[in-house]
């Protein structure tokens, strides 16, 4: 085991098995309640393979983009793009939005301190564990806004779950499926299936961003480690899947929540360098 790019000294990166188990036992946990795990993810990162805060972003957007690539297929599977089609008009309401905000994300994300980094990403590992809860056990309807109303309403909502997509490095399907069901009246089938074709856009503008400065250093030496936790990532993901409902939405929610709730803390109270560097 030896430290490499973007890992905080004295940290190591750990073996390929166990890695593969680490990106399975995250994979599952979103695959049980329909999502990617990339928001259980990124603590891991920081606080098991002792990733800085912004090379933990990157990699984890590298293993969201994947897990989405594979997730869209299987999804389409199930609900036909003949599904899909009539709510195009969501999709370009959301992207527009979110493109801008996942390119103003990971503007801001690059030009932080290490610190107030790790300060933003606890604040929003809270909200995405609040959202959590709210998305399983709020009995969500539409909220009966049309006309520009609507346009605008989704312009906002998807800048903001753009900033978030990228600062996060997740795909963002925790914040764009209750915003879809809410803002637009969607099924929430269908809301998952359209969350992944405005996720996908979204985070390509993230990564082109990211580029721009250099930040992929971190990608291109971890490119092993990070193709297996991605592949134990989508196989925990699909055997989640099977297990969906196998517990309690009333015992694994409140489960869940309270390991994001965790998770921020310690992100809060890492230690991380001045300038540490991603």
């Amino acid at each position: 085991m030896s430290t490499r790019p973007g890992t905080l000294p004295g940290t190591t990166v750990r073996s390929m098995p166990v890695t593969f188990a680490c990106g399975a036992a995250v994979g599952v946990l979103g695959g049980m309640i329909g999502l990617g795990g990339a928001e259980f993810r990124l603590p891991l990162l920081i606080s098991v393979f002792g990733f800085a805060a912004l090379s933990a972003v990157i990699l984890n957007k590298a293993m969201s983009l994947i897990v989405v690539l594979t997730a869209l297929p299987a999804r389409l599977a199930a609900v036909s793009f003949s599904d899909l089609a009539p709510h195009w008009t969501v999709v370009v309401n959301l992207l527009a939005g979110s493109l801008l905000g996942a390119w103003a994300g990971a503007s801001w994300a690059v030009r932080m301190r290490t610190s107030t980094l790790y300060k933003v990403l606890a604040v929003l590992m809270v909200a995405m564990a609040a959202a959590l809860v709210y998305t399983h056990t709020a009995d969500l309807g539409g909220l009966g806004l049309s006309g520009p109303l609507l346009a605008i309403a989704g312009v906002v909502a998807g800048f903001g779950i753009g900033v978030v997509a990228a600062i996060m490095g997740v795909a963002g399907g925790e914040l764009l499926i209750p915003t879809i069901v809410l803002l637009y009246g969607v099924d929430i089938k269908i809301a998952g299936s359209l969350s992944l074709v405005v996720s996908l856009p979204t985070m390509l503008v993230a990564f082109a961003r990211y580029s721009r400065d250099g930040s992929f250093t971190v990608l291109r030496a971890n490119l092993r480690f990070t193709l297996v936790l991605a592949a134990g990532s989508v196989a925990g993901a699909l055997l989640g899947g099977l297990l969906l409902g196998a517990i309690p939405n009333v015992v694994l929610i409140p489960a869940l929540a309270v390991i994001l709730l965790v998770s921020a803390v310690k992100t809060a109270r890492h230690a991380a360098p001045t300038k540490a560097t991603a």
